[in-house]
């Protein structure tokens, strides 16, 4: 597997300054000219990435369910680049742009959807259910909020080692209502684990707005009576996203407990690849996209800058079209798993 150009978190966290007050909300990290190109290359690639497995779902290559991350790329990168080594992270179902941001090849990403041998379950998983190990990513999981109590379950193993690794637990607004996470709220906050909280607030649980499907819509306010704090987040700029992150997972690490992060966000296609989004009009999507697009924010502020050309970026762009579409290739060309291989890797 060829690999790819990417910054390391400590390489990351050295080209960016935030101030050092605890929990506050409303900051945005100051982004030096290899942060601003960082955090542009890693957004580029989720979104081109994904756009190619759109289209190879629309010809039928990958099969299953197939959710894309397209609008929500600011939330994982600026993530990743407060993130130190040795941190774990665990999403649910809308994991492609979460595996390529911890360092995942696009390859075995893309092998993987398409149900490839070489792929990162060995084309068992699909797009839901793909781990690295090497790389601290503990899944892409399918059943909704259950990613909460394992992420919870990785901090506690955290405590009892004494690594001082955070692990961040990703998952939605309509998850965020789901039992299963009030559990891990409470459990995490009463033994003080090192525990991230990111609920991507996209507006939409499936198909409906979460104004109509929930009595309190400010989900930093959710560990409120377990007492664990929150911070309401603009997920659409790197930035903000990155500031928050610093200050969380520094509340976590030093022993403090666990930190919810609500990150107001969009997604620009429908919940899944299935559905037409009728729920929502073209204007809101398109409102969206021309004035919060978080791929769009670090480009105008790098050419406004002087940082890089028009010409700059378009090689970059290149770049990152080159690696998906090398991606896509190998995926395509790479052999289906054997029928011997139907009874391994199994948990007996």
């Amino acid at each position: 597997m060829a690999p790819r150009k990417t910054a390391s978190a400590a390489g990351r966290k050295s080209a960016v300054k935030t101030q050092k007050q605890d929990l506050e909300s409303g900051r945005i990290a100051e982004f030096d000219k290899k942060a601003e190109l960082t955090a542009y290359r890693e957004m580029l690639l989720i979104r081109r990435f994904e756009e190619k497995a759109g289209q190879l779902y629309g010809m039928g290559f990958i099969g299953g369910f197939c959710h894309l991350y397209i609008g929500q790329e600011a939330v994982v990168i600026g993530m990743q680049m407060a993130q130190k080594d040795g941190d774990q992270v665990i999403t649910g179902y809308r994991d492609h742009g979460h595996m390529l941001a911890t360092g995942m090849e696009a390859r075995g990403v893309m092998a993987e959807l398409t149900g490839r041998m070489s792929g990162y379950s060995h084309g068992k998983g699909g797009s839901m259910h793909m781990f690295s190990k090497e790389k601290n990513f503990y899944g892409g999981h399918g059943i909704v909020g259950g990613q909460v109590s394992l992420g919870t379950g990785l901090a506690f193993a955290n405590r009892y080692r004494e690594n001082k690794a955070v692990s961040i637990a990703y998952f939605g607004d309509g998850a965020a209502n789901q039992g299963q996470v009030y559990e891990s709220f409470n459990m995490a906050q009463l033994w003080k684990l090192p525990v991230v909280y990111v609920i991507e607030n996209n507006r939409y649980a499936m198909g409906t707005s979460n104004a109509r499907s929930t009595a309190q819509s400010d989900y930093s306010k959710r560990g409120a009576s377990f007492g664990i704090p929150g911070i309401q987040v603009d997920g659409m700029d790197v930035r903000a996203v990155m500031a928050a992150a610093e200050q969380a997972l520094e509340h976590a690490r030093s022993g403090k407990g666990p930190v919810i992060l609500e990150m107001m966000t969009y997604r620009y296609r429908g919940h899944s690849m299935s559905d037409p989004a009728k729920y929502r009009s073209k204007d809101e999507v398109q409102k969206m996209r021309s004035d919060h697009d978080p791929i769009e924010q670090v480009k105008a502020r790098l050419i406004d800058k002087g940082w890089a050309t028009e010409d700059e970026l378009k090689a970059i762009d290149k770049d990152v079209r080159d690696i998906v579409a090398d991606s896509a290739d190998f995926a395509q060309n790479e052999p289906e798993p054997d029928a011997s291989e139907l009874y391994t890797d199994i948990l007996l």
